[in-house]
């Protein structure tokens, strides 16, 4: 059992939803990354999702395309990516890190190598947007046996005839992007998201946890409500850039997970 599963094991015990917030590693430096991730758990975080920083984000709207930038102007690296989470666990050891990116730097560094020192530094699982099922040999089932969750995004596009190849080597958890199109460009609504919920849920057990376009407590209430958890990213990290302090950061993460965790 990983972390992700112990903690959706804990949240289903206390009938609770749950609240993931994702922040890019390094931005907008080394230093404040990792004070804003170290304070996540006491602001209500159930799961960290942690960008990887890269050149060249496609599923990434402008604002978590400039949180990438600045990280990487300041010399953020694959490396000290795993190594902010190495620091993370140096104080926590049960919350779940996500790391959530592209497969180029995986790539570059070797599958085996990148695995064993993701699993060194605490890592729990992935999400590498641009590896579809049909390449599953690639990563996701050495992944998986090297003991991380692989999880899979399903979209308002995945029909029927294409959920089962989405899910079938997926764990950990469903990501439902709520939306069609990048990340920060619109709103999720309720009403559209929870049939869609009802539709994956049908063809699996994992939980389904909803993201994109959630930028408020009530958005993330109103989505918590009718799948398992809802993921706030574009509207933590457009705090970030607009050069808030990190107390302000985790008090505006701390109202979104109220409003998750208030259903």
């Amino acid at each position: 059992m990983t972390r992700i599963d112990a903690k959706f094991a804990e949240l289903t015990a206390a009938g609770k939803k749950a609240f993931v917030s994702y922040v890019m590693a390094g931005d907008p430096d080394y230093e404040t990354s990792l004070e804003i991730v170290k304070g996540l758990p006491a602001a209500g975080v159930d799961i960290i999702e942690l960008g990887l920083p890269f050149t060249d984000p496609m599923a990434d709207g402008p604002t978590i395309q400039l949180a990438g930038q600045r990280a990487l102007d300041g010399g953020m690296t694959l490396q000290r990516t795993l190594d902010l989470a190495t620091e993370f666990r140096k104080t926590d050891d049960t919350t779940p890190i996500v790391l959530m990116g592209y497969y180029n730097p995986i790539y570059s560094r070797g599958v085996d190598n990148f695995l064993a020192d993701a699993k060194s530094a605490g890592i729990d699982g992935l999400i590498v947007v641009d590896l579809p099922p049909e390449e599953d040999s690639e990563l996701c089932i050495p992944a998986q046996a090297a003991g991380m969750n692989f999880i899979r995004l399903a979209t308002p596009t995945t029909d029927d005839k294409r959920l089962p190849k989405v899910l079938q080597n997926t764990s950990g958890f469903v990501y439902y992007v709520s939306i069609t199109g990048i990340t920060g460009a619109a709103e999720a609504e309720a009403t559209d998201v929870g049939p869609e919920v009802a539709r994956i849920k049908a063809s699996t057990d994992l939980p389904v946890i909803v993201g994109f376009g959630i930028n408020t407590p009530e958005k993330a209430q109103n989505i918590a409500s009718v799948a398992d958890g809802a993921v706030v990213g574009s509207a933590i990290v457009s705090q970030i850039g607009a050069g808030k302090s990190v107390d302000e950061v985790l008090s505006f993460v701390k109202s979104l997970a109220d409003g998750a965790h208030r259903v």
